[in-house]
């Protein structure tokens, strides 16, 4: 039997990136987790100013530092004037976080701020671990991918991007809170003040939104409710005022706002939703059983989205509707599947069947086993009966 060097725990980690709710939340969710297996874990945020997760991580109750940074404008733009400056200054202070911060080891979620951090941890051969969600990585992952010494993904098929070696596919990390039971589901009927008999339609672009399907609902959402649907509409912030001036003779069978708080309760109560197809929205719809209507943005690297779904509704597990599609078919699709309990069955067995349940565990796994493998015994030990941890 091998013999153990003294317990060592991992004190502080760094969690980088962001930009969009498909990048912050896997991060919460590591972090979650971290903390639920070693509540002394020291974790930092890294992040760009003016992004979602300077609001988020916050909320969550972890401290977050914002870089000065983003991307290129694809057009001829002003901004990209600034680009050389902001990368200048963000590395001088990425440089600033990890002296004084002292990680162990840094994880990057993708997103603009992940890049000057995981540069630098590297530089200073600080051990990196890479999380990607897509099935199309991103540009800052790939950039990293070459000195990172782990890459977790949720796809087959990544070493088109990345180096086959270093990939360890883990699915995409969820954060406990959501679950759904017979509790919150009467919660969540109450919290949006619906009738828990009727059935419930759930519309949902991302967390800034999608214009497409909020033209296509503002087109419809009389025709859905007079088939005796109600509806949870999430229209992103950039397009909720604009809306809300174009509903005119607003119902009480429908609940739109900017966006929902409460995403345990909106998912509790839907019957079938419409999503776009992020890797993190398939994942948490996978987690949850959901019926889903994809609706893939065209407005993505590669048609990434298409491609992040086709492997469900190739096992008919969720139906797909082109974007360029979406105004005409949104109704006759929704009335024809929402009352059909049989086939909403069918399609919650078969979309639960892509869930990873124990994704955040799996990269909480792999970072312990990294920190192992530069010459530290590594032990976080569970504290709670829902994770069970590796200890070494």
């Amino acid at each position: 039997m091998r013999k153990h060097s003294p317990k060592y725990r991992l004190k502080k980690i760094i969690i980088a990136g962001g930009g969009s709710g498909g990048h912050i939340y896997p991060a919460l969710a590591i972090a979650e987790t971290l903390k639920q297996t070693d509540p002394d874990v020291e974790i930092l945020f890294v992040g760009a100013k003016g992004k979602i997760e300077m609001q988020k991580v916050p909320k969550a109750g972890y401290k977050i530092i914002g870089l000065w940074i983003s991307g290129l404008q694809r057009s001829l733009s002003a901004r990209n004037l600034l680009f050389p400056l902001k990368v200048i200054i963000s590395f001088i202070k990425a440089v600033a976080i990890i002296r004084s911060f002292k990680p162990s080891i840094v994880v990057g979620v993708g997103g603009y701020a992940s890049w000057p951090i995981l540069r630098v941890a590297q530089w200073l051969n600080i051990p990196s671990l890479i999380q990607e969600q897509n099935s199309y990585a991103g540009l800052t992952n790939r950039m990293l991918a070459k000195k990172a010494n782990k890459i977790c993904v949720a796809f087959d098929n990544m070493n088109r991007f990345f180096p086959a070696s270093k990939i360890i596919k883990t699915g995409n990390p969820i954060r406990g809170s959501f679950q759904i039971n017979s509790e919150i589901r009467r919660d969540g009927f109450e919290y949006f003040q619906l009738d828990p008999n009727k059935k419930t339609l759930l519309v949902i672009g991302g967390s800034i939104g999608a214009l497409s399907i909020n033209n296509a609902l503002l087109k419809n959402w009389k025709k859905l409710i007079s088939s005796d649907i109600q509806i949870i509409w999430q229209t992103g912030n950039r397009y909720f005022e604009e809306l809300s001036k174009r509903i005119t003779s607003p119902s009480s069978n429908l609940k739109m706002m900017p966006f929902i708080e409460r995403m345990d309760y909106a998912y509790a109560c839907a019957d079938l939703v419409i999503s776009r197809a992020g890797a993190m929205a398939i994942a948490e719809l996978s987690l949850l059983a959901k019926p889903t209507v994809f609706v893939p943005s065209p407005n993505v690297v590669d048609d990434h989205q298409t491609k992040n779904v086709l492997a469900l509704t190739q096992e008919n597990a969720a139906l797909l509707i082109k974007d360029n599609e979406i105004e005409e078919k949104l109704s006759e699709i929704v009335i024809g599947k929402i009352h059909d309990d049989k086939e909403l069955q069918s399609l919650s067995e078969k979309i639960k069947s892509f869930a990873k349940e124990d994704a955040a565990i799996a990269v909480v796994n792999e970072i312990i086993s990294l920190a192992n493998s530069r010459g530290k015994e590594v032990v976080l030990e569970t504290t709670s009966s829902n994770h069970q941890v590796m200890a070494i």
